[in-house]
């Protein structure tokens, strides 16, 4: 399989569903709607929508019917994004090679596209649930990304680090961040694929062991192309988590023993995989990149 070829895939039908569930820039009021285009379409792989029906492949399942909810979590995690840039946070100029929502709609409005995308996440959740013939499961999928996107989940990451910056911290906080602010939101997005798939008991907790390695190993890498990444390649400005004193795995490991835990984490991941009976070969190829990936 051609891992380029199966991300340019998945992403256009995530996409094109995107572009259905959005509401039209045309539409009164329309600037916000134009913001929340801006950044929801300004470039990304679509990971995280991408994880979730991998989930769903994995189990044997047809992907396709889980669009809605892969698109869902792509509105969090671009709302997400909205937020970490604006000045009172990372203050970065740039992402994904262009300009960030503040620097074009000015930050009152980038804090509404923010919030827009969160709110209308959940409505397109709740839409799916009445229809897909399966209400148990979707409840308790919106209840995870709801936990997931929340104080226990990435906004408790993203308070923990804001309170880090610029402190010598332990290895336990440094985990907790992560895991919350970047891991909480693709183990919701694996397990939503995998729930709504119909998963077992031990389908799910294979499910859930591969995100908790996958998000290690993500944001790590993550990190070290802070320090190494080409700024182009990037699309966004390297460097910053230096600058804003930042918690990272660099910072408290050094280079080498990161790509050391990065290369074992993804290891963890792949083994996690074993009891999956149906096509694994996207979430084990998805792991593998991390190691290689320059954006």
């Amino acid at each position: 399989m051609d891992l380029k070829e199966y991300l340019k895939r998945k992403s256009q039908q995530v996409d094109q569903v995107l572009q259905e569930l959005l509401p039209l820039p045309e539409g009164y009021p329309g600037l916000i709607h134009e913001a929340m285009s801006y950044s929801v379409f300004a470039g990304g792989k679509r990971l995280r929508p991408v994880l979730c029906l991998a989930s769903a492949e994995a189990l044997g399942k047809e992907s396709r019917p889980l669009l809605p909810a892969a698109c869902a979590l792509e509105m969090i995690h671009t709302y997400s994004l909205i937020h970490d840039d604006l000045p009172a946070m990372d203050n970065d100029d740039y992402r994904r090679g262009k300009l960030t929502n503040h620097k074009v709609y000015g930050e009152g409005m980038a804090v509404l596209a923010g919030d827009a995308l969160l709110t209308l996440a959940f409505e397109v959740l709740s839409d799916y649930g009445a229809r897909c013939g399966e209400p148990l499961r979707a409840l308790q999928v919106i209840r995870e990304v709801a936990q997931a996107a929340g104080t226990l989940g990435m906004i408790g990451g993203q308070a923990v680090d804001l309170k880090s910056e610029g402190k010598a911290i332990e290895k336990e906080t440094l985990t907790y961040i992560h895991t919350h602010k970047t891991g909480a939101l693709f183990l919701a997005s694996l397990r939503a694929g995998a729930i709504l798939s119909g998963a077992s008991e031990k389908e799910l907790q294979a499910v859930s062991g591969y995100a908790g390695h996958f998000g290690l190993a993500f944001q790590i890498t993550d990190d070290l192309l802070d320090i190494e990444g080409e700024e182009a390649k990037l699309g966004k400005s390297v460097g910053s988590d230096v600058k804003n004193n930042k918690a990272t795995y660099p910072a408290l490991y050094g280079l080498e023993q990161s790509r050391i835990l990065a290369r074992e984490a993804v290891e963890k991941a792949l083994q996690s995989l074993q009891p999956l009976k149906g096509d694994t070969e996207p979430l084990v190829m998805l792991a593998q990149y991390l190691l290689e990936r320059e954006s």
